[in-house]
């Protein structure tokens, strides 16, 4: 029985391990193909920018609900379920014929995402022993930071070989290997709340509010896009309102506005993620089309910052139990700081040398704040809020990544139009991620302070 019990453990792990690679593999690796892309499908700078925000803004607005579905009616169903749909708009992906459908497919994917994202821990956490979910839980992550290494290495030999659609059919045949281990393996069905309402209301209020503003950022200067950003501040504040007189909310409101820890510790991370998602986009573009240089030299640099994060992170995670996390997250957000100043005076003669340090900088930012910063929001809540922080962390790092790409795009929108990218125009493309960057250093010092702000969580501060 031992052995069995242990068989269907491993299944789990190695199931939950591989979709934890997958997503962020394919978000590296896709980075890196967005000239070749762009190429193909005749994209303009802005609607190259909604490849990558369409996944994103996809899995943030369905996150929160499709993980509150799964706990209802089955996380191992929709676990799959999800699986299933992220194999086949993969396979979608592959076949696009224009920039339309490339944007739909990712839109799909994005919904795909978040049901494996929302479900896999929730799964891991179910299936594993209290004593033993720390080791498990690590594997996971490294699975993560692994994808994250290897993406834009692999992602620009597919691309330079062989062509960016060999990206989404590397995706395609491991999600369906995943898929069929899955469905062959794990029996047990986990549903922790039957009885529970699902809140429709919140859900719709939260998904308008987030593809309002996105969406109007990307159409801004136009009058439309004042109306677009005016509604979703609208929905989001309604959204808050709901949620404080639900009985059953998609997200609880009262951890925030009960816990210091957790609110602040929060807020870090959705700055953090805000500051850093769109760097890895923006120097794909500026090395393949300022620089010159193929996607897999434009891969191999661009694996500097996640090689550092995979080496450093669980060293900084060990020393946020010795030390407070609110200290090493506050320098690793400096350090970050640090990493983007430089890059807003990047130009045509910016040496490859410098553009990997300012990346090494980054990523030991990144890892100094980021396991501190989870270690944070979990030691801040009760066992039984563990799977709505887990849930708060993920959307908080997608909702930043998201708003990264929001600024992206506004900024594209403004200063480079709708044109495509091209020799005639890389001075505008140039002066676009300058102004980028620029805005993500200032957000990041503003992050400084919110990490800072938590206050302390060892030395008996962290009751609940």
């Amino acid at each position: 029985m031992k052995i069995a019990n242990n068989k269907k453990q491993l299944y789990i792990l190695l199931v939950t391990t591989l979709s934890s690679f997958l997503t962020p593999f394919m978000g590296s690796a896709v980075n890196v193909a967005l000239p070749a892309i762009a190429n193909e499908l005749s994209m303009t700078a802005l609607s190259l920018s909604w490849v990558a925000t369409s996944f994103i803004l996809a899995a943030t607005m369905t996150l929160i609900p499709l993980g509150r579905l799964a706990d209802i009616y089955g996380r191992r169903r929709f676990y799959i379920y999800g699986a299933l749909i992220f194999t086949v708009a993969s396979s979608f992906c592959i076949l696009s014929p224009s920039q339309f459908f490339l944007i739909a497919a990712r839109t799909v994917q994005g919904v795909g995402g978040a049901m494996i994202f929302s479900t896999g821990t929730a799964m891991l956490v179910s299936a594993y022993p209290l004593e033993e979910r720390g080791k498990i839980i690590g594997i996971n992550v490294a699975a993560v930071y692994i994808g994250l290494t290897i993406g834009p290495f692999v992602g620009g030999l597919l691309t330079e070989h062989f062509g960016w659609r060999f990206i989404f059919l590397f995706t395609a045949a491991l999600g369906l290997i995943i898929t069929l281990i899955a469905t062959a393996t794990i029996k047990e069905e986990w549903s922790g709340i039957n009885g529970k309402h699902f809140d429709y209301a919140g859900s719709l209020l939260y998904a308008i509010a987030l593809f309002s503003i996105i969406y109007g950022l990307s159409q801004l200067p136009s009058l439309n896009a004042l109306f677009l950003i005016g509604t979703g501040l609208l929905c989001l504040a309604l959204f808050i309102f709901q949620q404080l007189k639900s009985p059953s909310p998609l997200l609880d409101i009262h951890l925030f506005l009960n816990n210091k820890v957790f609110a602040f510790s929060n807020l870090a991370a959705l700055i953090n993620y805000c500051a850093t998602f769109a760097v890895t986009f923006l120097l794909s573009l500026y090395l393949q089309h300022i620089k010159m240089l193929s996607p897999s030299q434009t891969g191999s640099i661009l694996v500097a910052a996640p090689v550092v994060q995979a080496l450093l992170s669980p060293v900084a995670g060990r020393l946020s139990d010795r030390f407070e996390p609110q200290i090493i997250s506050s320098i690793g957000m400096v350090l970050t700081v640090i990493g983007l100043v430089p890059l807003i005076f990047i130009n045509n003669n910016t040496s490859i040398y410098c553009i990997v340090f300012y990346l090494i900088v980054l990523g030991l930012g990144f890892a100094l704040f980021s396991s501190p910063n989870v270690n944070a929001i979990m030691s801040a809540v009760e066992k039984k809020y563990y799977g709505v922080a887990s849930a708060t962390v993920g959307t908080m790092r997608l909702t930043g990544q998201m708003f990264s790409m929001g600024i992206t795009m506004l900024v594209f929108a403004v200063i480079l139009g709708d044109y495509p990218i091209s020799a005639a125009n890389n001075y505008l493309l140039l002066k676009s991620a300058k102004f980028i960057f620029a805005i993500l250093a200032v957000i990041c010092c503003v992050g400084i302070f919110a990490s800072l702000a938590r206050g302390k969580m060892h030395n008996g501060n962290n009751n609940h």
